[in-house]
């Protein structure tokens, strides 16, 4: 059997890991990088505030409960946005086939590498080596055959990580996950397996992928594919953009339906710049609402034109905020984004080669 050697590297705590590397007198401390106000939102913690429980997207009061002498630390997302190139600088001198998934992780395929190392553990080492070295930050790396492997495998020993799921090791490896480890598998569906008596790998391998289909569409073929070791998505050098969005957490809960049009006509317009921007045409809009008690509710529609402008875009957005059963509920949160490209990427077959860690 031939595979492929792909990398996930993931940066432990980056905002928080460089706001300590910049300012020694918050190393050992718990920090949190975010908003402390009422309505803040923890974007990323500190290894140290992590043992009190705090995680991002933590509402910032409920951090400051778990963690009273947490220090808040504002976004300098320039600063993050700089040391990620420099990161990305390190990685292009083992491979140009890179996959970024965000400014702290990405994909990397080292099957043929620029430094001609065999070994994609010893790639993995030595680019955790560099960004220690140079950067003063610290990474976990996974090395397995696929992406679906290579991502769990990087979260498996955090922080400072390095772990390898070899093809002959990955039946028994995939059996003993819980099925919340599942690229994909969130608390929702998560829940449904469980009412289905599905909890671990092994429950999930043993379910045909007809069923799986039938009770998760065509999620259901991608977890038979996970279950089984499969995973044919190269690591794809250039992303294509699937979609752009913006939203906005409220300094008050809003409770009229004049308000909210007001403030989805602000929305919007954020939107249509970024579209323009980025310049991205697409054909689905989406709504999202949060309500006062954090759940959420997402509404979408598809047209046969290009949603770029303000005129386009407006009436599909009032008309999905209509449709939105919000049952008297004050909202917390709104956001637009639109999706579903006018020209998709066509779909790429993987390339295997001879594997060999």
């Amino acid at each position: 059997m031939e595979y492929r050697k792909i990398i996930h590297i993931d940066m432990d705590a980056f905002y928080a890991s460089i706001e300590q590397r910049d300012n020694p007198e918050l190393r050992g401390k718990p920090v949190a990088v975010g908003n402390p106000s009422k309505r803040g939102i923890v974007a990323t913690a500190s290894y140290e505030a992590r043992k009190f429980g705090i995680h991002s997207a933590m509402s910032s009061q409920k951090a400051m409960q778990l963690c009273p002498q947490l220090i808040f630390i504002p976004s300098r997302m320039e600063v993050y946005k700089s040391v990620s190139r420099e990161i990305r600088e390190i990685f292009h001198r083992y491979t140009d086939l890179i996959e970024p998934l965000s400014l702290d992780e990405a994909f990397l395929d080292v099957t043929e590498n620029k430094m001609g190392m065999e070994l994609a553990t010893d790639i993995a080492k030595a680019i955790k080596k560099n960004i220690r070295e140079e950067l003063g930050l610290i990474a976990s790396a996974g090395v397995s055959y696929n992406k679906f492997l290579a991502k769990i495998a990087s979260d498996y020993r955090k922080p400072d990580g390095l772990y390898v799921i070899h093809p002959d090791k990955a039946p028994e490896f995939i059996a003993g996950l819980p099925i919340e480890a599942f690229w994909g598998i969130g608390k929702v569906t998560a829940h449904k397996m469980h009412s289905l008596g599905i909890h671990t790998g092994e429950d999930l391998r043993k379910c045909s992928e007809e069923f799986l289909h039938r009770n998760f569409g065509k999620n259901g073929i991608v977890y038979h594919d996970f279950a089984h070791g499969n995973d044919p998505r190269d690591v794809e050098a250039v992303r294509v953009r699937k979609s752009v969005g913006c939203e906005t957490t409220f300094d008050k809960d809003i409770e009229t339906p004049m308000a909210l049009i007001i403030e989805l006509y602000h929305i919007t317009t954020e939107l249509t710049g970024r579209l323009q921007k980025a310049d991205f045409k697409g054909r689905t809009l989406t709504l999202k609402i949060k309500f006062a008690d954090f759940t959420i509710r997402n509404h979408s529609l598809t047209v046969e034109y290009n949603l770029t402008t303000l005129p386009r875009i407006l009436p599909l957005a009032k008309q999905l905020l209509r449709e939105t059963d919000l049952q008297g509920k004050s909202v917390r949160l709104m956001g637009l984004s639109v999706s579903t490209p006018s020209s998709p990427p066509p779909d790429k077959k993987p390339t295997q080669l001879s594997f060999d860690f």
